[in-house]
């Protein structure tokens, strides 16, 4: 039987941040549309999707793959937000909390990639 997504704590997280990085992202100047803005937001949305896919998956090796790529999609998202930070497109102050929530998530998904790694 499939994991049910819902259940887990790491894609609650992931899905109330891909919200913030939503609203936060709408923030960037225009010219970071196609740059910046669409980067995270897709690097965002990735982390969700693949624990979504992963948990639908019958085998703990792929479920275990697709949570390799939902951590480094949030590696990913904490490096790309800390760069709009550096680069002043942000303020520090709407920034720091999805970073230091983000640091969170990836290591809630590096402890459940640990966990499976036990069982396999």
């Amino acid at each position: 039987m499939p994991r049910d997504h819902r259940k887990l704590e790491i894609f609650a997280s992931a899905d109330r941040l891909t919200i913030g990085v939503y609203q936060i992202t709408q923030h960037l100047p225009d010219i970071e549309r196609f740059g910046l803005q669409s980067q995270i937001r897709r690097a965002a949305v990735s982390i969700p999707t693949n624990i979504v896919e992963g948990c639908a998956r019958t085998s703990l090796a792929d479920y275990l793959r697709f949570l390799q790529i939902a951590y480094g999609s949030s590696r990913e998202v904490l490096y790309l937000l800390d760069l709009v930070r550096r680069l002043a497109f942000l303020r520090e102050g709407d920034v720091a909390p999805l970073l230091k929530d983000y640091d969170r998530l990836a290591g809630g998904i590096f402890v459940a990639m640990t966990k499976l790694r036990e069982l396999l």
